[in-house]
């Protein structure tokens, strides 16, 4: 298996965290694996917005952005050119990435 790292920075100003993520792994699982406040209000099946990210490097190691992704990522909080959500940014383990979390301290929805 292709092991990856993802370095956590967040908005918050908290301390960056470089965790390993095994192919196959998706951004919002190494996240909660690692205790990493990431909301995931539906669970993480693409059926919210919550675990909305910013990708700053490492676009490329992760799948094309579908339909159904980009319309909930137009319901997030200040959405971006690089916002993903972490739940369907299934590393592949061929490059790091790099993830800027979002401010965690709304609902979602």
């Amino acid at each position: 298996m292709k092991v990856v790292n993802i370095t956590f920075k967040f908005a918050d100003g908290s301390p960056d965290q470089m965790h390993p993520a095994v192919e196959g792994e998706s951004i919002l699982d190494v996240a909660l694996n690692n205790d990493i406040k990431l909301q995931h209000n539906c669970g993480g099946v693409c059926g919210c917005s919550t675990c909305h990210v910013y990708i700053e490097a490492g676009m490329d190691d992760l799948p094309e952005i579908s339909d159904k992704e980009e319309d909930y990522i137009d319901r997030a909080i200040d959405p971006r050119i690089n916002s993903r959500l972490g739940c369907q940014c299934v590393v592949q383990g061929n490059e790091d990435v790099v993830v800027t979390i979002p401010p965690q301290d709304f609902l979602g929805h």
